[in-house]
């Protein structure tokens, strides 16, 4: 028994007494439950879905309407689009504590408890039978639908070793077994990915949403279940998997289509929420600049646009969140080993998270046949750019554009410490002075404008005024030769008409 709980009416008198927990109150259908409770929610301006950003004026909306409408619903979206954590917040919909018979099997409302074995105790015991309570977390029950679950995982199974041993027939409610389903009594039961679910499983979940009970076995139980039933699936499962079953797909009440962040100040607060970049246990403290986490994000966004990656697929916004984590650890073994406080993330970093991205990319043709690595390469290439130019930065760094066309080079070690890069970045006319403005007021550490200058290098390679390799280092644009006077003659032609 809980703190919480133990001050709460611990036998059936007891409760019966409390105003509280009346009758009427417990009658209530769960549906309703979270009706009343999501409405007074939405009366006060509290936040219905704590954590869950981007969906604010989409998703949200069509949720709550679902609810109030107590229907069951499914969330359809790629993968990565916090499914999943919506149908978990369900949750902080439902009542604190929820008092239930003690020793029934699908924990049976006092007052009218439906199977056979709740009833017994209620008879037996009478006002001195027990009761213990449910927290909210413990009313929602999950499960992820692969094509090996069964309708006794589900739904429950005759228990024959139990009814040898009771002395009991095979067809008596006590032998039974009961599955998830009637132990979800009473509180939410979600499915992820119900497309993998096989097609006579979906039939047995359609006759609960249509009839309101189960059946085992054939034999005539009948469990009213009160349930919210939620689901879960990625549109592309319907052709390349499984599907939903239309009888099934008829009875839930809702659809609702998630979708990925629509503007990358949302990927980056989600990012940023879920992503563990907090380092301090280790000795040295992660100070992240505000333009990685924008270049992170920007990755996901120019996968999500790039023909040569996957759309039906997706691009999760785990990638981001592990592409991020894997640059403040890159940065934190640098520090480490050079013996720095503060560890700075640079884009190098983020090219030496390669491994976070790759694996997250299912590639077209296109993609497979330049790499995943080259592809890779080339959206973090994108990415920079991308942000580089919303910082305003674009048309700057002519001086340092020239210092490396008059034959200067620039190569860096990938571990190298930021003083040591400082001595080289001071060499080159202008570049400090940009990072100077990056780097926030009043922080200049070496660490952090390390990390600006490089910035800005790779900026400038990102918009191809300079290149870069890693045997050479940064350098300048190799020069085109120039075409002739005959070729650029002969290229002004207009040679439209010639083969009609």
């Amino acid at each position: 028994m809980s703190h919480a709980t133990a001050s709460l009416p611990q036998t059936f008198g007891a409760l019966r007494r409390d105003p509280k927990f009346s009758e009427e109150r417990l009658a209530r259908p769960v549906k309703q439950e979270i009706r009343d409770n999501l409405a007074a929610k939405l009366a006060a301006g509290e936040t219905l879905f704590p954590g869950v950003h981007g969906f604010e004026d989409t998703v949200v909306p069509q949720i709550v309407n679902a609810l109030l409408a107590r229907h069951d619903f499914i969330l359809l979206g790629l993968r990565g689009q916090a499914k999943s954590r919506i149908l978990r917040a369900l949750t902080g919909f439902l009542e604190p504590a929820l008092p239930y018979l003690a020793d029934s099997e699908i924990r049976d409302n006092p007052y009218r408890p439906i199977s056979k074995q709740g009833k017994e105790i209620l008879a037996a015991q009478g006002d001195d039978a027990r009761i213990e309570y449910l927290a909210p977390e413990d009313r929602y029950i999950e499960k992820l639908a692969t094509p090996d679950v069964t309708i006794a995982d589900m739904i429950g199974d005759i228990d024959p070793i139990q009814a040898a041993k009771a002395g009991r027939r095979l067809s008596d409610e006590l032998t039974m077994h009961f599955g998830l389903l009637p132990r979800a009594h009473r509180g939410i039961f979600a499915v992820n990915e119900l497309p993998d679910l096989m097609g006579k499983i979906q039939v047995g979940l359609f006759n609960i949403l249509q009839e309101g009970d189960v059946q085992i076995k054939g034999f005539p139980v009948r469990l009213p279940l009160d349930l919210l039933m939620v689901f879960s699936a990625n549109p592309e499962d319907y052709t390349a998997r499984g599907k939903i079953v239309t009888p099934l797909k008829d009875r839930i009440g809702s659809e609702i289509r998630t979708h990925y962040p629509q503007a990358v100040e949302e990927g980056v607060r989600i990012t940023a929420q879920e992503a563990w970049i907090d380092r301090t246990d280790g000795g040295t403290e992660v100070w992240m600049p505000e333009y990685i986490p924008e270049i992170v994000e920007q990755i996901a966004f120019a996968a999500r646009e790039d023909s040569r990656v996957d759309r039906r697929s997706g691009v999760s916004q785990r990638l981001p969140i592990s592409v991020l984590e894997h640059v403040a650890s890159n940065a934190e073994r640098r520090a480490l080993k050079a013996g720095e406080a503060l560890a700075v993330p640079r884009v190098a970093d983020i090219y030496a998270a390669l491994p976070a991205i790759t694996g997250k990319l299912e590639l077209e043709y296109e993609g497979e046949m330049r790499g995943a690595e080259t592809v890779a390469l080339e959206l973090i290439r994108t990415a920079v750019a991308r942000v580089y130019d919303e910082s305003g930065r674009k048309g700057l760094g002519k001086q340092i554009v020239n210092w490396f066309e008059m034959g200067g080079s620039l190569k860096l070690e990938a571990d190298q410490s930021a003083a040591q890069m400082l001595k080289e970045f001071n060499k080159i006319q202008g570049l400090m002075e940009l990072a100077g403005e990056i780097a926030p007021e009043g922080r200049d550490e070496p660490e952090i404008l390390a990390s600006a200058a490089e910035y800005v290098l790779d900026g400038l390679y990102a918009h191809r005024r300079l290149t870069r390799s890693e045997e050479l280092g940064y350098h300048a644009q190799p020069q085109r030769p120039k075409k002739s006077k005959r070729r650029q003659q002969f290229e002004s032609q207009d040679f439209g008409e010639t083969y009609n």
